[in-house]
């Protein structure tokens, strides 16, 4: 016998879903959310619906957009001989809060995993190598945390790059197989500073 009506554990069920909620979370949102007025489920709801069909990919940076081109890509105050580098786009954001960077990104969309099946093709690895030979880039960043996987891809990535320009990585304040995402923006701010050549 269940204590929840059969929607309501659909719904327990689903949010459970989400990275980072448990089962305890998962009851507290749903309850949560069945004491919300109608108009703010449906509006909450249709933003993620919205959001599911109108937000895909910059056709040159790999990174989250709603336009064929981010709008970090059409800034034309952000310097376009730099990229930086990184696994996904919530490193993006992190390192965006920082202030510090002001040149363009490339989002490879994960990092080199055998394990979990994941090698270079099914990454935007290709596609880098690529802008980086047909651009004058001067400098690209390689900002990936310091994991087994994010120290196989940014060897991979540096290997391939360095015969077209010069290749840095950030230093880090960050421990073995910690998160960008999770770091703070002064942390972040010195590792973009500290960054030194990929040997």
């Amino acid at each position: 016998m269940t204590v929840y009506t059969r929607p309501l554990a659909r719904l327990i069920e689903q949010l459970q879903r989400l990275p980072g909620i448990g089962p305890k979370s998962a009851q507290r949102l749903a309850l949560h959310l069945l004491k919300r007025p109608d108009e703010e489920i449906q509006a909450l709801a249709k933003a993620l619906i919205d959001a599911k069909q109108q937000v895909g990919f910059c056709k040159e940076c790999f990174h989250l957009s709603a336009e064929p081109i981010c709008e970090i890509c059409r800034a034309p105050n952000r310097d376009r001989d730099v990229i930086c580098v990184v696994s996904d786009s919530r490193d993006l954001i992190a390192l965006e809060k920082t202030r510090e960077f002001r040149g363009k990104y490339h989002v490879l969309g994960g990092v080199i995993s055998p394990m979990d099946g994941i090698g270079p093709e099914q990454l935007n690895i290709h596609a880098l190598v690529r802008r980086v030979s047909q651009q004058q880039i001067k400098e690209v960043i390689i900002a990936i945390s310091p994991s087994v996987e994010g120290e196989t891809t940014t060897l991979y990535v540096g290997q391939l790059l360095k015969p077209f320009t010069r290749v840095t990585r950030i230093a880090f304040g960050l421990p073995m197989g910690g998160d960008l995402e999770y770091a703070d923006e002064v942390t972040l701010a010195r590792a973009l500073e500290g960054r030194r050549d990929l040997d």
